[in-house]
Formats: C-alpha cells, sequence, structure tokens
C-alpha cells in the first residue's frame, strides 16, 4: 500500500511537470510563428494542456478501465470551470475582465460539451459516436481559430510565419532546443500517465473504493495544474484573456476531442452515472459560469467564491454516491 501511494505521487508529479513543460515550450514555439495571444491560448496552449488527461485515458482503456479515464476528464473539466476560476481570483485578488471576442465564441460553448452526455444515456460510446465527438471539437475551434484572426495583420504574419519557417534551423536554433523539450515533456507525460493509472487502481482496491473516485476527486486535479500554472502567470501579467482561453479550450477538447479519440480507438462501457451526475455537474458549471462571465464582463470576487463553493458541494456529492 505505502509502495503503491509513493508511485502514485511520483507519477502524478511526472505528469504535473510533463504538462507544464510542454505548455512552456509549446507556447514558445507557437509564438516563433507569429500566432496571435488569443490563438495560442485558447487553441495551442489548450490543446497541449489536454495530453495529461488524454494519455492517462488511453492508459485506463489499455488497463481495461475506461470509466476511470471517464471520470478523469470529466472531473478536470469541472476543476477547471469552478475551482481553477477561483484560485486565479483570489491570487489576482481582482475580478477577472471578459473579452467581447471571447463571450462571442463561447455562446454554444455549454452545448458542445453536452455532445458527450447525450451520447452516453446508454452507459456506452461507440465509434460512430467517437467520432462524432471528435468532428464536433474541431469544428468548435475552427470557428475560434476563424474569429481570432486578425485580418488587419494577416498578411504581415503570414509573411513573418514564412521567414520564421525559413530560418528555423539556421538563425534560430533555440527553437530546436523548444521542440526537443517539448518532445522530453511528452515522454513524461506518457511515463507518468501509465503509472498513475496502475498505482491508483491499486489503491482503489486497497481502500475497497472504486477506482473512477480517485480519478475524478485525486487524478483530476493534478491534471488541471498545467491550465493553472499558465493561467496564473497569465493574469499576473494581467493578460486575463490568455488565461480564459487556456481554461475553456482545455475543457472543450476534453469533452469531445479526448472522449472522441478514446471511444474511436476503443469503444466501451462505463456506469451510466458518470453522466447522469459528473457530466451534468459540467455542463451545470459551464452555464453558470457563462452566466458570471456575461454579467459586467467580468468575473467578480463574489462570484469567485461561488464558484469555490460549487466544486465543493461537486466534491460531497461525488464521494457519497462513490462511497
Amino acid at each position: 500500500m505505502v509502495a503503491q501511494l509513493l508511485l502514485f505521487i511520483v507519477s502524478l508529479l511526472l505528469v504535473v511537470q510533463g504538462a507544464t513543460l510542454a505548455t512552456k515550450y509549446s507556447a514558445k514555439l507557437a509564438e516563433n510563428f507569429h500566432l496571435s495571444k488569443y490563438i495560442l491560448g485558447f487553441i495551442i496552449v489548450a490543446l497541449i494542456s489536454i495530453l495529461p488527461e488524454t494519455f492517462i485515458s488511453i492508459n485506463a482503456a489499455i488497463e481495461g478501465t475506461p470509466a476511470f479515464g471517464l471520470g478523469t476528464l470529466f472531473g478536470s473539466n469541472i476543476a477547471d470551470l469552478t475551482l481553477v476560476f477561483a484560485i486565479l481570483i483570489i491570487y489576482a485578488r481582482r475580478g477577472i475582465k471578459i473579452e467581447s471576442k471571447v463571450l462571442k465564441d463561447v455562446r454554444l460553448y455549454p452545448f458542445f460539451l453536452m455532445l458527450p452526455l447525450l451520447f452516453g444515456l446508454n452507459g456506452h460510446f461507440s465509434r460512430i459516436e467517437g467520432a462524432g465527438l471528435f468532428i464536433a471539437g474541431c469544428l468548435f475551434y475552427y470557428l475560434v481559430f476563424r474569429n481570432g484572426l486578425d485580418t488587419t495583420v494577416e498578411a504581415a504574419e503570414n509573411e513573418g510565419a514564412v521567414k520564421s519557417i525559413a530560418h528555423f534551423f539556421t538563425k534560430h536554433k533555440n527553437k530546436l532546443k523548444h521542440a526537443a523539450l517539448l518532445l522530453f515533456a511528452m515522454a513524461l507525460l506518457l511515463l507518468g500517465s501509465h503509472y498513475t493509472v496502475t498505482s491508483a487502481t491499486a489503491i482503489a482496491q486497497s481502500l475497497n473504493v472504486t477506482p473512477i473516485l480517485i480519478g475524478m476527486l485525486v487524478v483530476s486535479l493534478g491534471t488541471t495544474m498545467p491550465e493553472l500554472f499558465y493561467s496564473l502567470k497569465s493574469v499576473k501579467r494581467k493578460d486575463d484573456g490568455l488565461a480564459i482561453g487556456d481554461i475553456l479550450g482545455s475543457v472543450l477538447a476534453d469533452a469531445t476531442i479526448v472522449v472522441g479519440i478514446l471511444s474511436f480507438i476503443s469503444p466501451f462501457s462505463f456506469p451510466v452515472k458518470i453522466v447522469y451526475i459528473t457530466g451534468a455537474f459540467m455542463v451545470v458549471a459551464s452555464f453558470i459560469l457563462l452566466y458570471f462571465m456575461r454579467s459586467n464582463h467580468t468575473i467578480s470576487k463574489k462570484e469567485g467564491y461561488g464558484l469555490l463553493a460549487f466544486w465543493v458541494l461537486y466534491v460531497v456529492v461525488e464521494f457519497f454516491s462513490n462511497k
């Protein structure tokens, strides 16, 4: 038991460290190609931030516990939409400002999050449903990417990107370093995710609790660390749009693209209460967050504490429903 607990802690630390490095160096590479901050936060960093959940979910499926991966994905999303925003507001000691462009892109956000719930009402994800989720996620990101382009500077950015590629191997050798470190970070993620799943499952069996509970309430918190660290740095620089884009982008990708890939590779069944309880909390959290975002285009301190209280309620409900 002690050995498994130590292995779990070390594995989760590997996941967090690997994801943090991957987020950092993917952002550096994206900046080299002159992508806007808006696209950088909502798409590039967000897609890298979901690597921990992705690797853990795939490893869980390989180990024969796909529900562990699904619980981790949904639990991580709820933490991102509530706990992480609350921490950002408490850390910044001010409200988080919301840009009009963000509100325009997230009008249909909760409805995209509802797709995995609708597909999973029967407690099973098929390959067709997985493909549908993947396409829906890609469609959302396409719309964000299109809206995020600044047409007045698009030509200049494209010219800069071409020059950046032309000098990639000659003038800017540090890019090779960033790329190598990104690959190293992904290797850490892969290794850590494998042992996180195996050790968490062993601990759950020792404690006579379902592994899904550990995935929802423990592993999911570890996988939110990349978004949290990146967003804290962004808020400190008063780049609230970057922080919000990273978090919202990660959540959407988890619920659509990652679940889609997982079920397309290997269709799986799971306890339907993951949809009715965890999934429902995820969608409700998104509606509450968007309501707060639209109120004066700011998430206030009071609303931040409200999000924290919602996350505590979620933890209590999950604990007693999976006890």
